[in-house]
């Protein structure tokens, strides 16, 4: 260990009494007590107090030692000497005697002049209006500026009630209704841009005889007046030589028109209206439709003009059958199915693309009989624009229609199945006759159409041409069998 410095700094007093060793005591391990010694030969050492709380706290110098409390009979005073006097003056001071109730008492400074302070001060008389006018009582610089503070008060009231009198209370008054000033946009080939090109030419057909009458729609096709329609629409004109066919245009023109030619099979018709330079729809090409592709379907539901739906397309190639008019033959065609909402009405209608272009004519719906549901089920059929405009062109040329047939006459194998159409009889030296085909046979396949049931046979047949050559598949006695087959006319 190195040597001690030689020079040691003074050491503060007050420190040495806090931390010092306590008197008596010479070694850091020296102790004060050792067991078996008496109390008396005990050494109790403090350190003194600082100067600054025996200053605060310790009596002044020549003060006497006072008992302040003592157990009683243990006072520390010698026996038959008198009680020391306690410190307060009474059992009633709540300062000094711990054990008296506390006691609300007065204010600790006397109020000046001598004047009662509290509940004992008396309240002076009130002052009445001439006393405070006149009378002296109150300054003239107080009443100035009550004055100017009413005044204010009432100018405020005033504003107050002009506002509201203007404003009205709150069920009526000038309303201020904000207004959305940009247009709205209508994307080219929207639905709304579509129905607003196509719609002008889509009409409404009234059919009136006597009191009878029949609602539905057509599509204007030639700048000439040329309309094409369903047959059943204006069947009422065809059997009533008085009955009155009224075309309604989308901006309320009215003007008669007249058959030109029906075609009960197929259920189509075409009609001319007496309008110079209508608006015409553009034709489309139904044979490039597939199933998913987005339509829209224009006509006057229950005599609702102008009125628009959308859909897709649910099928193509769905043959569809239905009940002659008037005792006719059955209508029987290749149609559309589509979802886009068609109701009575709709027939004879538009059914457009994504373009507006025209690829069928709303013709029927599926209905569900057992639950009286008369209206749209999601299932509607319309005729293909490429058969319907083939034969408008043919009643406008001619007034007529042929269709190619095979001459027999057929019924599904079972009812909802796809086994094909069974031949029932054969027309005598028809053309199932000249090719072979017997009674009994079923006949699964017709050129490239496969046939499923008889409706499918039809639809088939007349896909082709009076005079084709077609080769139609058939199974006899379970052996399959091709014929070729040269097609007649209806």
């Amino acid at each position: 260990m190195a040597p001690r410095p030689v020079d040691r700094p003074p050491v503060d007093p007050a420190e040495t009494a806090v931390f010092g060793r306590p008197r008596g005591v010479e070694g850091a391990f020296d102790k004060l007590y050792a067991p078996g010694s008496s109390p008396s030969d005990r050494l109790l050492v403090k350190p003194p107090a600082s100067e600054s709380l025996a200053e605060a706290f310790g009596r002044p110098p020549g003060a006497e030692d006072v008992l302040l409390q003592r157990p009683e009979g243990d006072n520390g005073q010698p026996a038959g000497a008198p009680p020391e006097p306690p410190l307060w003056s009474g059992p009633a001071d709540p300062w000094r005697d711990p054990g008296s109730a506390a006691v609300l008492g007065g204010p600790a400074l006397e109020a000046e002049n001598g004047e009662k302070t509290g509940e004992e001060r008396t309240r002076g008389a009130m002052l009445s209006l001439p006393e405070v006018l006149f009378g002296r009582r109150v300054k003239p610089i107080a009443l100035g500026l009550l004055g100017v503070v009413c005044l204010a008060i009432g100018a405020v009231g005033g504003a107050v009630g002009w506002w509201l009198a203007g404003t009205g209370d709150g069920l009526t008054g000038k309303a201020t209704i904000s207004q959305a000033q940009a247009g709205i946009e209508r994307a080219p080939g929207s639905v709304a841009d579509i129905a607003r090109r196509v719609s002008p030419a889509v009409i409404s057909i009234e059919v009136v005889s006597g009191q009878s009458g029949s609602v539905g729609s057509a599509v204007m096709i030639d700048p000439q007046g040329y309309a094409i329609t369903n047959n059943h629409v204006i069947s009422l004109a065809g059997t009533d030589p008085q009955a009155k066919i009224t075309a309604v245009f989308t901006d309320g023109t009215r003007t008669q028109a007249k058959v030109v030619g029906t075609d009960p099979e197929t259920d189509l018709a075409v009609i001319k209206v007496a309008v110079a330079n209508p608006t015409v729809i553009q034709i489309g090409r139904s044979a490039d439709l597939e199933p998913g592709d987005p339509v829209i379907a224009i006509g006057s539901p229950l005599g609702l003009q102008n009125t628009v739906t959308a859909g897709i397309v649910s099928a193509l190639h769905r043959p569809v059958t239905a009940q002659g008019e008037d005792g006719g033959p059955p209508v029987t065609y290749d149609a559309i199915q589509t979802d886009a909402p068609i109701n009575p009405g709709n027939s004879g209608g538009a059914l457009v693309d994504a373009t507006g272009a025209l690829i069928g004519i709303n013709s029927s719906i599926r209905t569900d009989a057992s639950s009286g549901q008369g209206g749209n089920i999601g299932i509607g059929f319309a005729i293909p624009a490429d058969d319907a405009i083939k034969i408008a062109r043919a009643l406008i040329t001619t007034g007529q229609v042929k269709h190619a047939d095979i001459g027999i006459n057929a019924a599904s194998v079972s009812a909802d199945t796809s086994e094909g159409a069974q031949v029932l009889n054969v027309a005598n030296g028809g053309p199932a006759d000249r090719a072979g085909i017997a009674e009994g046979d079923i006949i699964t396949k017709v050129g490239d159409r496969m046939v499923r049931n008889a409706a499918e046979l039809t639809v088939a047949v007349r896909a082709h041409n009076p005079g084709d050559v077609v080769p139609v598949q058939l199974v006899r006695q379970g052996r399959p069998l091709v014929v070729d087959v040269t097609l007649g006319s209806d």
